[in-house]
């Protein structure tokens, strides 16, 4: 019996010396009785020496309250005086820490000696925790906002195309029904440029509206997307894109497929502004578990020093996408030897 009592002290002494939690024994009036390694590390050395000399409310000088039903911090029925000591079994509470300010911890206190009022405080640093939470957050707030665009980019393309560019439709139909209507050469010669203008501004509404979210992304996949973009870059702006797919007519998860289209979308028009090349290579394939996206320029270069020519919202933009869906982006680029932009997304077939 005296063997096993003996172990367990040793025990518990190691766990004191050695524990990552910072370990308090207060007595029934608050005063410090000792404080484990831990505790010593985190706290400034005038605290501890007055946590060791047992000075009343020493606690105070780095304690910065404790998260209530009301406030973030809050001193009001402080836990070590609480009338109501029951609330304070776990709990989470800030304090002034060595070179770091006052960071949250969660903490336990209870009585472990009730004939000599012995109570412990037991802390553990949420530094941790709360920045993965708050990273989740921004990632949730992120992927809800990029959604929200995507879906009213798809409801204007929508409403361009089967509103919009329907009336400008019927009305290059009225302006040709005039040659039946008259014989009148003035007014035939100003309907044939009204009706070009109008015929021009629909074939920009048009553009628009396939910019905005393309009809065949949601309806046949990126392959098809892919290809339907490349033609009308290749129109636009005499760009030729050589495009290589081995993908097919796979279907995968709406947000990875969109996430894809708009990192090549913002390549492109990248290489389009700062290039100055007349063909690039796009290269879109699964390899193991990974869809992967290559884009490829023998262009000047857009990265100058690390630092991109331009505003570099573009990069920031292409970076936070693929980071949503657990991606990695690299982009490659000197001046005078071109640029590549190699997306890799995690993948399960939809």
């Amino acid at each position: 019996m005296s063997a096993n009592r003996d172990l367990q002290n040793n025990l518990m002494m190691k766990m004191f010396e050695n524990s990552t939690e910072a370990i308090f024994f207060f007595d029934a009036q608050g005063k410090a009785l000792s404080l484990n390694p831990a505790a010593e590390k985190i706290i400034d050395a005038d605290v501890v020496e007055h946590l060791k000399n047992g000075a009343e409310d020493a606690v105070c000088r780095t304690c910065r309250g404790y998260t209530s039903e009301t406030d973030v911090q809050s001193c009001s029925d402080c836990f070590l005086s609480s009338s109501h000591p029951e609330d304070f079994s776990s709990f989470q509470v800030y304090l002034e820490t060595k070179g770091k300010g006052a960071i949250p911890y969660a903490a336990t206190f209870h009585t472990i000696d009730p004939e000599n009022g012995i109570r412990v405080f037991m802390l553990r640093d949420l530094t941790t925790q709360f920045e993965t939470q708050k990273k989740l957050h921004q990632n949730t707030m992120m992927k809800h906002i990029i959604k929200a665009q995507e879906n009213e980019r798809k409801r204007i393309s929508r409403e361009l195309h089967d509103s919009v560019a329907q009336e400008l439709m019927s009305a290059v139909i009225e302006l040709r029904t005039l040659k039946y209507i008259t014989s009148d050469t003035d007014v035939l010669n100003k309907a044939d440029e009204t009706k070009a203008t109008l015929t021009r501004l629909l074939d920009d509404i048009r553009n628009i509206s396939v910019d905005l979210r393309p009809a065949a992304l949601d309806d046949f996949g990126l392959e098809a997307a892919f290809r339907s973009h490349f033609k009308r870059i290749e129109e636009s702006f005499g760009l030729t894109v050589t495009f290589t797919s081995d993908i097919q007519k796979k279907r995968f998860e709406n947000e990875i497929e969109t996430v894809f289209y708009r990192v090549c979308q913002e390549a492109v028009l990248n290489a389009i502004k700062y290039a100055q090349v007349e063909e690039m290579k796009v290269y879109l394939f699964e390899k193991g578990n990974l869809l992967q996206l290559i884009i490829k320029d023998e262009g000047i270069g857009f990265l100058h020093g690390g630092n991109p020519i331009g505003t570099g919202l573009g990069l920031y933009g292409m970076n936070e996408r693929a980071e949503l869906v657990h991606g990695k982006l690299e982009v490659f680029s000197e001046l005078d030897k071109g640029t590549t932009v190699h997306l890799r997304v995690p993948i399960r077939k939809r």
